[in-house]
């Protein structure tokens, strides 16, 4: 069967005529970089103790947006006071089985499973799918990104249901972009939800204190909660890793109090709240209220909110560490916190409003309210630290316009500050906190945002289940199933309050997604106008080694998209211009579907042409949490260039084939492990170069020095890095939608945002623009 599949292979090959045999001859994709490596990515084992010690770090960065959740769900489920106290029950039931569903079973115990090498998110979940399946819109995949050892994938039987899904998802170009749009809307949300987060957390805590001073305005109140976010949007710019030392204590602290209140309250007030462990309570609680009853779940939804950034924030703790944390301390305290609310309002329904300070005792009441506003600002670092790792992820994609992006931390890669990003959720941020100043509206809003995030991870882990997990469709039938009656209930109880607040993160989203996908639009024409437009290696070869200009000393870095053949802007570059280097690196800049990419197994480097031309290609490989912005990275490109050469010389000679191609990685390696790390494909492609040559140690040694000696002079005669700054224009014939898009909006987004010459580091000095205008 392989036999005949490969004869098939070949006449199909054989069919395509002499131009495609060249362009594979002096062209050829890099799959033998990759052939030998591995998939090494297994999530490591820890003692006790260590698992103890991440367990109580993970309450600081990942459940103090969940832990917040008390100061405010009882005022915005009663939000026109109680009449009877047996709705109290009613709604702590709620609380409790939306607690027990939402994040105990589904995600921490069944979301959190399905991350990316330990990443969460929503675009952790999409590099899953599109590794799993040829669903990535920017079609830059290639099968050696396949053997990185990150790059993890479930083999999927030919006659399966999963066979047959993949086959749906990558037969319609319509299927990839709704779920394009489906990711870029979870997106946005997250976005929101760093908005909304720390404005409902700052002023919620911040009104804790009219509870002893009663006479004091709102107005005030909204101003004390200005200066605190002002303050916090300011200190981002050192990281959460200089602050992170407080949170976990803080957020630990914070849990123990409003467990241990709610353990007084219960015993003082009425312990007859505990009935509402029973779920009979929830259906007798709508039953009494009816509509009202059904609207209150905007209210209760608030006591999940945080459940999206644990997802997200998975990346900095192993999942049992997580599971450990929910299970032992953050579950129980919540419970109890919700509990002994009930409990005090049972007693004192009228109080409803301030319940959380009105039910702590007078003796604690200022640690009370010092320790909430810390967690406060605790679970608003969480979200907008969110938020930057995912608008990073979303340029790394092409998702989202260029931004300087500052990592904050060298011991770890998640934690990063993105300047533009913040001064726009601080000014979105006051403004939503001073617009509204009451957290009904602010609490609307944010149960929206919230819920839209929740739905939109439930048909990603559909696709999940189906296509990584290979579930069954019965067990998907019924997980989805249970997932939309709880969430799309809650969606149907906040969407309805879209003039009460709930428009605000619908409005935030629009925005964001209108830039994301324009951005995204803009930079798919220009990629496949690039592939279309690609030289044919006959017309390379055609020029000479010479290019058909004066070859001065030097290196030229032209950068380019295509990880294969030679871009157009080349050929725009050598007809304008009356010379060109000695030595030309075509560099492809590639972001993959994977959280990163080992240093070792970033740097791909292949021959173009007869080694005369001294044309090579050389790959930069690199994965969403990974840093672009390296000191070193034209060092890094000319050792993996020099390193190539070398082996390429030593492999030259010792063997009688005139057309081979050879490669040893195990050999190459024990031998020059400690001079780089690249792995390198070494292709001989012309029969001269080998006759040439001949095998005898002392031509070996004469044309390795050759070879090195002549890029060794003109690395010292300097290196110029050449950029193509292509600028894309409708065609006339184009219509409205194409043309608004691409004259206007990518073309002002293109404008505002970060050049790449910047993110590359490159020196200005060094720096070579060419410039070409095509229509798409």
């Amino acid at each position: 069967m392989e036999g005949s599949v490969d004869n098939d292979n070949k006449k199909k090959n054989e069919g395509k005529g002499g131009m495609w045999a060249l362009q594979q001859k002096f062209d050829q994709p890099m799959d033998e970089e990759a052939s030998k490596l591995k998939n090494m990515y297994t999530e490591g084992n820890c003692s006790w103790m260590m698992l103890v010690r991440l367990s109580f770090q993970s309450l600081g960065v990942v459940y103090g947006d969940l832990g917040t959740s008390p100061l405010y769900v009882f005022y915005n489920t009663f939000p026109k006071g109680i009449n009877d106290t047996e709705d109290v029950v009613g709604a702590l039931s709620l609380i409790i089985y939306s607690l027990t569903l939402v994040p105990l079973i589904k995600y921490v115990f069944i979301v959190c499973r399905a991350n990316d090498n330990g990443q969460g998110g929503t675009f952790a979940l999409y590099s899953l799918l599109c590794r799993h399946a040829k669903i990535k819109t920017i079609p830059n995949q290639h099968r050696t990104d396949e053997k990185l050892t990150t790059y993890s994938r479930t083999p999927i039987h030919e006659h399966s249901f999963a066979a047959k899904t993949k086959r749906w998802l990558e037969a319609h170009a319509l299927n990839k972009n709704a779920l394009l749009v489906l990711v870029l809307l979870g997106t946005c949300m997250v976005i929101g939800d760093g908005i909304l987060t720390p404005a409902i957390s700052v002023l919620s805590a911040s009104g804790g204190i009219k509870v002893n001073h009663p006479w004091m305005k709102n107005e005030f109140i909204v101003a004390i909660a200005v200066l605190i976010l002002v303050g916090l949007f300011c200190v981002q710019h050192h990281g959460p890793d200089k602050v992170g030392w407080l949170f976990a204590p803080v957020v630990l602290l914070w849990f123990i109090l409003i467990g241990g209140v709610g353990v007084y309250n219960i015993l003082k007030h009425d312990m007859t709240v505990l009935r509402a462990f029973c779920p009979l309570h929830i259906f007798w609680y709508f039953k009494r209220r009816g509509k009202h009853g059904w609207t209150s779940l905007g209210g209760i939804m608030l006591s999940i909110t945080g459940t999206e950034a644990l997802f997200a924030d998975l990346a900095h703790f192993p999942l049992s560490a997580i599971q450990v944390a929910f299970t032992t301390v953050v579950f129980p305290c919540l419970l109890l916190a919700y509990c002994g609310q009930a409990a005090y309002l049972m007693n004192n329904k009228e109080q409803v409003y301030d319940a959380f300070y009105r039910s702590i005792p007078e003796s604690i009441y200022w640690p009370m309210y010092i320790v909430a506003t810390l967690a406060a600002i605790v679970a608003s670092q969480a979200s907008i630290s969110a938020t930057f790792s995912i608008i990073n992820q979303a340029c790394a994609l092409g998702c989202f316009p260029r931004v300087k992006v500052v990592h904050t931390s060298r011991k770890f890669l998640g934690q990063i500050y993105v300047p533009d990003i913040n001064w726009v959720l601080m000014i979105l941020c006051i403004l939503v906190t001073t617009g509204f100043q009451n957290q009904s509206q602010i609490g609307n809003a944010y149960g929206t945002a919230v819920v839209i995030v929740m739905l939109v991870t439930t048909f990603l882990m559909i696709l999940i289940m189906i296509l990584v997990w290979n579930c069954s469709w019965v067990l998907v039938f019924i997980m989805t199933f249970l997932s939309l009656v709880v969430e799309c209930t809650y969606f149907s109880a906040v969407v309805i309050k879209v003039d009460q607040g709930a428009w605000v993160p619908l409005a935030i989203a629009a925005v964001f997604l209108l830039i994301m996908y324009v951005w995204h639009y803009g930079t798919v024409k220009r990629y496949e106008f690039e592939m279309q437009s690609r030289i044919s290696m006959a017309w390379i070869l055609n020029l000479g080694p010479s290019l058909g200009l004066v070859r001065v000393p030097g290196i030229g870095l032209v950068y380019t998209e295509l990880a294969s053949g030679v871009p157009r802007i080349f050929s725009h570059f050598i007809t304008n211009l009356p010379a060109i280097h000695s030595v030309v690196v075509l560099v492809c800049v590639k972001s993959l579907p994977v959280y990163t990419v080992p240093e070792d197994e970033r740097f791909l480097v292949r021959r173009i042409g007869p080694k005369n031309y001294h044309m090579f290609r050389c790959v930069a490989r690199y994965g969403y949490k990974d840093q672009k912005r390296d000191d070193e990275f034209e060092k890094n490109i000319l050792d993996s260039v020099f390193l190539f050469a070398k082996l390429e010389s030593l492999l030259d000679g010792s063997s009688d084939s005139d057309d081979y191609t050879l490669y040893d990685q195990e050999t190459v390696h024990s031998d020059l492990n400690d001079t780089f790390s690249s792995v390198v494909d070494i292709t001989v492609l012309s029969n001269e170069s080998v006759s040439d040559l001949g095998t005898s140690p002392a031509h070996m040694e004469h044309m390795e020095i050759d070879e090195i000696d002549f890029l060794t002079r003109c690395r010292d005669a300097g290196v110029v890095h050449i950029l193509g700054n292509t600028i894309i224009k409708a065609r006339r014939d184009s219509g409205i939608y194409n043309k608004i898009c691409i004259d206007y909006l990518y073309a002002f987004l293109r404008k505002i945002c970060r050049q790449h010459s910047v993110i590359f580091n490159v020196p200005h000095e060094s720096l070579l623009n060419v410039g070409q205008v095509v229509s798409v």
